[in-house]
């Protein structure tokens, strides 16, 4: 199933050069992506003060903005922080959290969308659809199921992520039982993961943080640099549940997930990652 992507290359960059990492994210799991940051080689750094974040984003070399628990002073934080990472050619992501969810949180999501060009965007169908169509509707934080990518409709599904892709300048990555990552010229369809990363709160917080990190060590390849790090993501979901023992359940599982991350090294991610271009 496999094509040409170099994936251990991406992974070893990250490892190589410990890529510093910005997070503007979610109050539910800014624990849970910090701790997949270290496990993955990069280094996390969390600040969502406006006074504080220009002086923070310059220190970095990536921008994860996830608005999964915004408030007025989270918002003009993001606005600043982007500001200044743009300016400094720094990978910036978004993850437009129940985008559709909300009024804030579609408003707020088109908003940074149309202020930044952002190295990649990474969300769920319906929250990529509400980006790319202007409005839409979402579960709370979940895609509506009648969204979801499958193989039935895997074919309109790409040719919306690279339409996306397209008119921002940026990767997309539709993470869901099937994941897509496109530009404006490609598409990948990812078949790594389990159903039960749904039964816990972060993996997707803790994918756009690892994300970053990825985008970060490998700026000449974001194309690359995205489906590494959602096929590392998806593969340590498989590992980790292949590990569990009787008794354990969901707290152990997340843990697992970390462990799994921590201990991936190129050859694993690129015998296990299940890809293929479209």
């Amino acid at each position: 199933m496999n094509s040409s992507l170099n994936l251990a290359k991406a992974i070893d960059n990250v490892r190589k050069t410990h890529p510093l990492v910005h997070n503007i994210t979610n109050y539910v799991t800014v624990h849970d992506v910090a701790n997949i940051i270290l496990a993955c080689g990069g280094s996390p750094i969390m600040s969502d003060e406006p006074e504080d974040v220009e002086d923070i984003t310059s220190i970095c070399n990536a921008l994860n903005i996830n608005i999964g628990t915004l408030n007025k002073q989270s918002i003009d934080a993001m606005f600043v922080a982007g500001r200044r990472a743009a300016d400094l050619n720094h990978a910036m992501l978004l993850d437009p959290v129940g985008a559709g969810a909300s009024r804030l949180r579609t408003t707020t999501a088109l908003e940074l969308v149309a202020s930044f060009k952002f190295t990649a965007i990474r969300g769920n169908i319906s929250e990529i659809s509400t980006l790319a169509k202007g409005s839409g509707t979402t579960r709370g934080v979940d895609a509506d199921a009648a969204d979801a990518v499958t193989d039935a409709n895997l074919t309109a599904k790409a040719d919306l992520a690279r339409a996306f892709a397209a008119k921002t300048c940026s990767i997309i990555a539709i993470t869901g039982a099937i994941d897509l990552v496109a530009d404006a010229d490609r598409c990948c369809a990812i078949r790594n993961g389990t159903p039960r990363m749904g039964t816990i709160t972060g993996t997707g917080c803790q994918l756009s943080g690892m994300t970053a990190a990825f985008l970060a060590a490998n700026m000449d390849d974001p194309f690359t640099a995205t489906v590494a790090a959602i096929c590392s993501m998806g593969l340590a979901g498989e590992i980790a549940e292949k590990a569990l023992l009787p008794g354990e359940g969901n707290a152990t599982f997340g843990n697992r997930i970390i462990d799994a991350i921590s201990l991936m090294d190129a050859d694993t991610l690129e015998k296990g990652a299940k890809y293929e271009l479209l």
